[in-house]
C-alpha cells in the first residue's frame, strides 16, 4: 500500500530527503542534442532552489533517472513576510486574471493578496513542502519534453521516491553516491568528469574563482591542502560542504568542519570501489573517516551495499539503530526500512 507522503516527510524529525525519479519503462528520456534536457533540469534546480525554502545539497541528472538531496529550511520561511511569500510564489506561477491572462502589474497584485491571509498562509507552507518542490522540477519538464516529442502521456515511471537521512555519516555517504552515480554506472572514468553533478558544479564554480590549484592538491592526498581549501564555496548556489552555521552562517551545509577539498579527497577514494584492479578505499581517505567515526570497512561496506542495487530502497537512511527506533517512534510506526540495514 502506498504510504501518504506526509507520513513520510516530516521535518522534524530530519530536514534532509534524497528524492530519486526515474522516467517510464527506464527509458533515455532524459538524454537530448547537446544535452539540452539535463542541462535545463540543473537549470531549473538552481531557480527553485531561489524560490524555495528548500536548499540543493547535491544531485546528479542521468540519462533515464535524476538525484536530488534536499534540506528543509521550514524555520526561514516562517520568517518571510507576506509580500516576499507572495513576491516568490509569483516567480513559481505568474498570477493571472479572471481571464487566464497574465497580470503584468506584479506590485498591484500583491499589494491586492495582502489582505487574503489564507492564499498567504497556504503558499507559505507550499513553499517549504517537498511535494511541491518536485511537482515544480518535473511536471513542466514533462510537459517540455511531450511537446518536443509531439506526443502525450507520463514521463515520468511514478511519484517520486523520497528518503529520510538520519544521521551526519548517513548524509556524507549520500553526497558521495549521488556524485559517484554517473561513474558507477560506467559514464565516466573519474567523479570529477560526470557533468550535471553536483561535484561538477562545485569544480567548475572554483575552477571559475582561480581556485583549482588548491582542490588539485586536496585530491592528490594533502590532508592539509583539503583543510585549507575551506571556504571555497562561498556563493555557490548549492549547499556548502562545510557547515557553519554554529559560527554565523544562514545556509545549511552538509558537515561541520568538512571542507570541499577534504570531500574531493574522500569521493576520489570511494570512486576506485568501482574502477578496475582499485577495488578498496587507500589509506590517504583514513583520517577523513576517523574524523566523523566512521571506520574504513563500514564505509566500504556501505557504498558497496548501495551501489548492488539499481534504486535504494527502504525510506529512511542512518548508520545507527537508536537514530532508526527514535524516527520510528516520532512516526507512531514499529520500525523504519533502513535503506543500508543496520550497520550499528
Amino acid at each position: 500500500m502506498t504510504v501518504p507522503r506526509c507520513q513520510i516527510v516530516d521535518p522534524q524529525i530530519t530536514p534532509w530527503y534524497h528524492c530519486i525519479s526515474e522516467c517510464v519503462r527506464q527509458t533515455f528520456l532524459l538524454n537530448s542534442p547537446r544535452d539540452a534536457r539535463r542541462r535545463w533540469i540543473e537549470q531549473r534546480l538552481r531557480e527553485l532552489n531561489e524560490i524555495f525554502a528548500i536548499d540543493v545539497g547535491s544531485y546528479a541528472i542521468l540519462n533515464n533517472h535524476l538525484h536530488v538531496l534536499v534540506h528543509l529550511d521550514v524555520k526561514t520561511v516562517k520568517r518571510w513576510s507576506r509580500q516576499e511569500v507572495l513576491r516568490r510564489w509569483a516567480q513559481l506561477h505568474s498570477p493571472r486574471n479572471a481571464q487566464r491572462r497574465p497580470i503584468k502589474d506584479l506590485k498591484k497584485w500583491i499589494k491586492e493578496q495582502l489582505r487574503n491571509r489564507l492564499l498567504v498562509n497556504t503558499l507559505r507552507k507550499r513553499l517549504a513542502d517537498l511535494g511541491w518542490f518536485m511537482k515544480s522540477l518535473k511536471e513542466p519538464f514533462s510537459r517540455m519534453v511531450n511537446k518536443q516529442d509531439g506526443c502525450r502521456g507520463t514521463l515520468w515511471a511514478s511519484r517520486y521516491k523520497s528518503i529520510a537521512i538520519l544521521d551526519e555519516e548517513a548524509l556524507l555517504a549520500t553526497c558521495a553516491y549521488v556524485d559517484l552515480n554517473p561513474l558507477a554506472a560506467g559514464l565516466c572514468k573519474l567523479p570529477e568528469a560526470a557533468q550535471f553533478t553536483s561535484l561538477y558544479t562545485r569544480i567548475d564554480y572554483c575552477r571559475q574563482q582561480g581556485k583549482l590549484s588548491q582542490l588539485q592538491a586536496a585530491r592528490e592526498g594533502a590532508v592539509l591542502a583539503a583543510r585549507q581549501a575551506r571556504g571555497m564555496e562561498a556563493g555557490l548556489w548549492l549547499c556548502p560542504l562545510d557547515d557553519q552555521r554554529r559560527k554565523g552562517a544562514q545556509r545549511a551545509g552538509i558537515l561541520e568542519g568538512f571542507s570541499l577539498g577534504s570531500y574531493l579527497l574522500l569521493v576520489d577514494a570511494t570512486s576506485r570501489l568501482f574502477r578496475p584492479g582499485k577495488a578498496r578505499i587507500g589509506p590517504r581517505a583514513v583520517s577523513l573517516l576517523d574524523r566523523i567515526g566512521i571506520t574504513v570497512e563500514m564505509w566500504q561496506s556501505t557504498l558497496q551495499q548501495m551501489f548492488a542495487h539499481p534504486f535504494p530502497s527502504g525510506v529512511a537512511f542512518s548508520f545507527y539503530r537508536s537514530r532508526l527506533r527514535d524516527a520510528a517512534a516520532a512516526r507512531g510506526v514499529h520500525h523504519l526500512v533502513n535503506l543500508n540495514g543496520c550497520p550499528t
